[in-house]
């Protein structure tokens, strides 16, 4: 009869497994928000690092060849030499071009709507579409922030 008794005290009740399921989602319910800014964040600041990469990879490409890529050339440019372009010296980027965080590819043009002679590299941010504010708003070449 110890044994019977002692197996009874072993196991796990329900109302005990309901409290431990409750508590495990309450603080789920409190984590996974905060987790996900830290994740949006992130996201943000990984394409702004890439836009700053590319506009580097540029800068080198107008030093060989005395101009930026069109905006039909694109940033492939920075991968494969474009037809007529004479001085290319790269690759200038190690790897393919990326998409931004949020899976798109980046907009490129030059030269660039907001004048001068720079070329503009935009994210069009979690929403993928132009404009926006916070987590969908745009991350572009000519702001730093």
């Amino acid at each position: 009869m110890d044994r019977k008794r002692l197996r009874r005290q072993a196991g796990v009740t329900l109302i005990e497994m309901l409290v431990v399921v409750t508590i495990i989602a309450l603080f789920a319910a409190l984590v996974a928000p905060r987790m996900l800014q830290k994740s949006d964040a992130a996201r943000v600041t990984a394409a702004r690092a890439q836009i700053n990469s590319f506009m580097t990879a540029l800068g080198a490409y107008k030093l060989d060849t005395g101009v930026y890529p069109t905006t039909e050339e694109g940033l492939q440019a920075l991968r494969r030499p474009p037809q007529n372009v004479r001085q290319w010296q790269g690759p200038y980027l190690p790897q393919e071009i990326p998409d931004d965080p949020w899976g798109t590819p980046y907009a490129y043009r030059f030269p660039s709507e907001q004048g001068g002679n720079e070329p503009e590299i935009i994210s069009y941010g979690a929403d993928r579409q132009p404009g926006g504010t916070d987590i969908n708003a745009d991350i572009v070449s000519w702001k730093s922030h």
